[in-house]
């Protein structure tokens, strides 16, 4: 089967996308590619992303379309601002303003490659920071009536200079996801994906907030407490088997500095059943704020 890692992208070098000229190759993912490029009406450099049409059917070509001008409305100093939406013959592709600053993913990554165990941990303080600001930014984007369903590591850049944690990709998972019998509805990291998502189905916010509460068990544990899988098709499955609990230790067992309210607050996320999270994200950041200014201040 062909995928995105095989298409060559070289020929784009030097064209023109919208109003832009595409300058360079910045990052693949599983289903898109994104360019640096120089928008020439303001005289700027942005970033171009495109989905090739033949790892998309019609009607999630058309569906991409719907939610990306949907995403293009949104505004909040947490999400990456949409610039343009449009498509020809061989792709469909937006603009966005390019984040000098790199994902959330490789801050773990660098924490977890040190030796000691007590070494491999955000602090604590910056971690409730950041997931507080990206739960405000998901509220006001399901107030919109808009579900990202692939929040994840990756699709959080952190901006070099301020720090300001950033959601990306707004409105392709949903599209990705809004088929069950589409062959694109498993796109995503299968860690992040509520149950329910698994069986082709979504609880709207609920399952943002599922996506959140297992991003903040990461980011608050040295190591993930899981088994090793063979494959994805596995960590699916014992997902949707384990219905009393997908991580076998709570976050204070890996975590000394954690008070036990954690496992709570990270634990109500996380259900498996959708109606017994948070019924939105302003009630899971007021839970993690109020951890802070109980024991971080």
């Amino acid at each position: 089967m062909t995928t995105i890692a095989s298409y060559n992208s070289e020929n784009l070098i030097g064209k023109q996308i919208g109003t832009s000229i595409v300058l360079n190759e910045l990052a693949r993912g599983s289903m898109a590619i994104v360019f640096v490029a120089y928008q020439k009406t303001l005289k700027r450099r942005i970033a171009v992303k495109i989905l090739p049409k033949s790892f998309l059917t019609p009607k999630s070509a058309k569906l991409f379309q719907q939610e990306a001008e949907a995403a293009a409305i949104l505004s909040h100093p947490n999400i990456i601002p949409i610039y343009e939406v449009g498509e020809n013959k061989k792709f469909l592709f937006f603009t966005m303003q390019l984040i000098q600053g790199f994902p959330l993913s490789q801050l773990l990554e660098r924490a977890q490659k040190l030796v000691l165990p007590s070494k491999r941990l955000l602090p604590l303080k910056q971690t409730i920071q950041f997931v507080t600001q990206i739960l405000d930014a998901l509220h006001y984007a399901h107030q919109q009536d808009i579900i990202h369903r692939d929040i994840k590591p990756d699709n959080i850049l952190i901006e070099k200079h301020s720090h300001r944690p950033i959601i990306t990709d707004f409105g392709v998972a949903k599209v990705l996801g809004a088929e069950k019998e589409d062959h694109l509805m498993m796109l995503g990291t299968p860690l992040y994906m509520a149950p329910e998502q698994i069986i082709g189905e979504t609880r709207g916010a609920r399952s943002d907030i599922y996506a959140i509460g297992t991003m903040l068990f990461q980011m608050l544990v040295p190591e993930v407490p899981l088994p090793q899988f063979d494959s994805s098709d596995a960590l699916l499955k014992y997902k949707l088997l384990n219905k009393k609990g997908f991580f076998k230790k709570k976050p204070s067992e890996l975590n000394p500095f954690l008070k036990k309210e954690m496992d709570k607050i990270v634990g109500r996320a996380i259900k498996y059943e959708a109606e017994n999270r948070y019924n939105n994200c302003q009630e899971f950041k007021s839970k993690l704020e109020g951890y802070y200014q109980t024991y971080l201040q």
